[in-house]
């Protein structure tokens, strides 16, 4: 399976504060890669440096063979083939919910609006919100923006899709709606990186689970050695500290 994405010795700082520390990770074509761990272990600013919202301070990120981090890189043509879902939808509320999912196509990728549109109502549909094309974003609820931001990024035609915490800032009840909206974009051939912090999720998505812990992986394997069978016992211990609170 040819890689996609290779991180080599990844670093960040903030001031003397080190969030990541040297981090290597290969992501394949396809495989759905779960990045789980405590709030300040470095997961949302790796997915960050991956799609140079943070500039790493050094490293490496080779993607399709070629380090974007050098010098001359164009780096504007490389985030246009990442897909990427925030915390906080980041819709346009000026813009209708089809406009939302127009308009990156046409400024960034050039296509025609009639292309654009026929794609946008595509990934509309496949999401569940293509009864919504008219309703401007204040009209939604919290899970309908998130899986309207989720048509806008696949309408891009990502090579990789990166979730930063998708549902972190969804009341519970909205949670469930937009979880099984990504589940079922996985294992469609969508290259996937989702920092989550929801464990059901995670076992049942992924290809393999990715724990940080104080900017490092601290371990990776598949969803069941990692769930059933952890290895490391700061991992065991952050496991025992959440899945006692999710019961």
């Amino acid at each position: 399976m040819e890689t996609i994405l290779e991180i080599r010795n990844l670093k960040k700082k903030y001031g003397q504060n080190e969030v990541l520390k040297g981090i290597d990770l290969d992501v394949k074509k396809g495989e759905v890669v779960t990045i789980i761990g405590s709030s300040g272990s470095g997961k949302s600013t790796l997915l960050r440096c991956v799609n140079h919202l943070e500039k790493p301070d050094s490293g490496e990120i080779i993607y399709r063979g070629e380090n974007v981090l050098k010098s001359g890189y164009n780096l504007s043509k490389y985030r246009a083939h990442l897909g990427m879902v925030f915390q906080q939808f980041n819709l346009f509320n000026n813009m209708n919910v089809l406009e939302n999912c127009i308009t990156g196509q046409t400024t960034v990728l050039k296509r025609g609006r009639e292309e654009a549109k026929k794609i946008a109502l595509e990934n509309l549909t496949k999401v569940g919100m293509e009864k919504y094309i008219d309703a401007k974003p204040t009209q939604l609820s919290g899970g309908q923006k998130q899986r309207v931001a989720i048509a806008r990024a696949l309408s891009m035609d990502p090579d990789v899709m990166l979730f930063d915490e998708p549902t972190s800032a969804l009341d519970p009840e909205m949670v469930g709606e937009v979880l099984k909206t990504i589940k079922g974009l996985a294992h469609t051939g969508l290259t996937m990186i989702i920092v989550t912090h929801e464990m059901a999720f995670a076992k049942d998505v992924s290809d393999r689970v990715i724990f940080m812990d104080q900017g490092v992986i601290a371990e990776e394997d598949t969803p069941q050695e990692i769930f059933m069978n952890p290895k490391e016992e700061r991992t065991r211990e952050f496991l025992s500290r959440i899945l006692k609170t999710e019961v």
